[in-house]
């Protein structure tokens, strides 16, 4: 069960972007508008839209969700293979995503500390920025 939804949860976040889905999605609302005066603009005809935009959206979350988190996972072990092969880098930094909220933003605060000169300035970034 869980390779069929990967695989499918992949293909439909996969077809959501494309641009196929946006004229299909504009295609449906185009039509609901034309039937408007077909159905005289009742309260049936726009909970049709409605409806099928909800169900459409709550089912979407988790097919997206499902795929970020796949996609995510697969990011933070390829970077955790880069920091277990360089030679010199920390490998304490493995698996950090595991850390609470303000276990990460005291390493993001040490690190951009060791980044910066005494007065807190990145100085590499702020000559890239006057070159624009």
């Amino acid at each position: 069960m869980d390779r069929f939804f990967a695989a499918f949860s992949h293909r439909t976040a996969s077809f959501a972007g494309q641009p196929a889905a946006f004229m299909l999605a504009f295609g449906v609302v185009v039509i609901w508008i034309i039937t408007g005066p077909l159905f005289q603009w009742s309260d049936t005809w726009q909970l049709v839209i409605n409806t099928g935009t909800t169900i459409v959206t709550f089912l979407m979350v988790f097919l997206i969700q499902n795929a970020q988190n796949r996609d995510a996972s697969a990011m933070q072990a390829k970077l955790d293979e880069l920091l277990r092969a360089v030679e010199g880098a920390r490998n304490q930094f493995i698996g950090i995503e595991h850390l609470t909220q303000a276990q990460l933003e005291d390493i993001k605060a040490e690190l951009e500390q060791l980044g910066s000169d005494e007065k807190g300035n990145h100085l590499p970034i702020e000559r890239l920025i006057e070159r624009r």
